[in-house]
């Protein structure tokens, strides 16, 4: 059980590779006013959220205990992630304020996991 869970962990982390990457590829259009949410962005994100579902399942059916407020505040920043990416993912140009907002909420969402103990 422990190698399906270190496969998913390692699913996440491409998860949030790709939602970060995408965004830092458009760091420079965003400078120009041209920036946009690439494929990988709303990919990334979509992966995050099955693997982080999946995650807490495996770690629930192995008895461990989870921090269950911890994982609702970063299923909501996910979540409102998602939401911005979906909602914008068809247009040529994002406003600034959403493309950063998405990038933040992204580095927000890694500090989390990784601090919040």
């Amino acid at each position: 059980m422990d190698v399906v869970t270190k496969v998913f962990v390692g699913l996440h982390i491409i998860g949030i590779a790709s939602l970060l990457g995408g965004f830092l590829t458009q760091l420079k259009p965003m400078s120009a006013g041209a920036a946009r949410f690439v494929p990988a962005m709303l990919h990334g994100a979509l992966t995050m959220l099955v693997t982080g579902v999946i995650l807490v399942g495996l770690n629930q059916a192995q008895d461990h205990s989870l921090n269950n407020i911890k994982l609702g505040v970063k299923l909501a920043v996910l979540v409102v992630i998602l939401g911005l990416v979906y909602v914008k993912r068809d247009e040529e140009k994002v406003e600034k304020p959403f493309f950063l907002a998405v990038g933040l909420l992204t580095v927000v969402n890694i500090f989390i996991a990784l601090l919040w103990t």
